[in-house]
């Protein structure tokens, strides 16, 4: 049985959502397309809500829909997302300052930010620059590079090279050719050891071909090895088991509440992802119960998704957390809403011996946009004293 309370969200988010679409659209109708020619407002409106509707539609039909109907629907409604973001802050800064205007008259006549179609198309141009900026910059990540001391020794091992990539989003929108670039990227960085600190998949891993995504992930190459935690995607899509089975065929092991003492120098502790509970009922082990039997004279990485309740793993004795989750936003303004959330939404945090990097992700969700913001594939070089 559905919770309702899951209901009522759901139609709160779907009126909200609906209302600002509505806003947008009259804005746009007011401004630029009641100029078109032959453009009438029934048809004006029913092309605005088969595309600011498709991406939730999407969402909620992917196992009836043809598989070409699912993928153009998704994509369409996915750039959508990032327009509405980008018009919402546009017109509410132009209706603003005509309200500020209707009480004092302050700008010049000439200036006024009144809703016309010359105003309608700079608008227009405006967006798509933002939006196509964003877009590009989405499919170029860089490399972003830490140093790190760990003052406990790894036996005869003085530093350890590690590559973490998080938030790939492997799926209808982040698709192979992506995944291929991110292998190509992380093999030339010749690491020690590969993590992958969740959300590997997105919701729909049944859209990632599961050949080509194998054949990917077994060419990564690595001493110690590449492992991987669950992030809340994977649980969201209920493809948890298919994402371990996947990455477990490809010589990605997936750690789940669960660690391993790695040659003997350090350790390397894998938690599941705290939406589990949410959706298959299982509360993750605690920190302190699962960190029974570990060495703690021996330096410690953790993974964890989300960089939450980060007193737990600085009182369990955890050298270093790799996180994601949070892709920095992705979308300005919400990195600014990333910051309340999280104590550090992106980047390195240190508290005495504990330290925390929390990386804004390869890949995106929703909108393949980036904005305020860059994807990553974090290059980290520990040195052990």
């Amino acid at each position: 049985m559905v919770n309702p309370f899951y209901i009522l969200a759901g139609c709160a988010i779907f009126l909200i959502y609906s209302g600002l679409n509505y806003y947008i659209g009259l804005r746009g109708w007011q401004a630029l397309f009641s100029c078109v020619p032959l453009l009438t407002s029934k048809v004006y409106w029913t092309i605005f809500w088969l595309v600011s509707w498709s991406f939730l539609f999407s969402r909620f039909s992917h196992k009836f829909l043809p598989t070409v109907v699912y993928e153009a629907m998704t994509m369409v409604g996915a750039y959508w997302l990032a327009f509405m973001f980008c018009f919402l802050l546009v017109i509410t800064t132009l209706d603003f300052l005509r309200l500020f205007d209707h009480f004092l008259q302050v700008i010049p006549p000439e200036i006024k930010p009144n809703f016309n179609p010359a105003l309608g198309l700079a608008v227009l141009i405006l967006v798509v620059g933002i939006v196509s900026y964003g877009a590009w910059n989405a499919r170029h990540p860089r490399i972003n590079h830490y140093d790190l001391t760990i003052a406990k020794q790894a036996g005869s091992l003085k530093q350890l090279h590690v590559v973490m990539v998080s938030d790939v989003h492997l799926g209808t929108i982040i698709h192979n050719g992506n995944l291929t670039e991110m292998v190509k990227t992380v093999n030339e960085l010749n690491p020690d050891l590969i993590l992958f600190a969740g959300d590997v998949f997105d919701e729909n891993i049944e859209s990632s071909n599961k050949q080509q995504v194998s054949e990917n992930f077994r060419k990564l190459s690595a001493p110690y090895g590449v492992f991987a935690v669950l992030g809340n995607h994977e649980y969201i899509g209920g493809n948890a088991e298919d994402a371990i089975n996947y990455l477990g065929e490809a010589g990605v092991k997936v750690l789940r509440d669960s660690f391993l003492e790695i040659a003997g120098r350090f350790y390397l502790i894998g938690r599941d992802d705290r939406s589990g509970a949410h959706f298959n009922g299982v509360p993750r082990q605690d920190l302190k119960t699962l960190m029974q039997g570990v060495d703690r004279s021996l330096p410690s990485i953790l993974m964890d998704h989300q960089p939450m309740q980060l007193e737990e793993p600085a009182e369990q004795g955890v050298n270093l957390q790799l996180s994601g989750h949070t892709h920095s936003g992705q979308i300005f303004p919400i990195q600014f809403i990333t910051r309340r959330i999280f104590e550090k939404d992106w980047g390195l945090l240190r508290k005495n011996d504990f330290q925390l990097i929390v990386s804004s992700g390869y890949g995106t969700w929703g909108p393949p946009v980036r904005l305020g913001n860059t994807p990553e594939v974090v290059d980290i070089m520990i040195k052990f004293n």
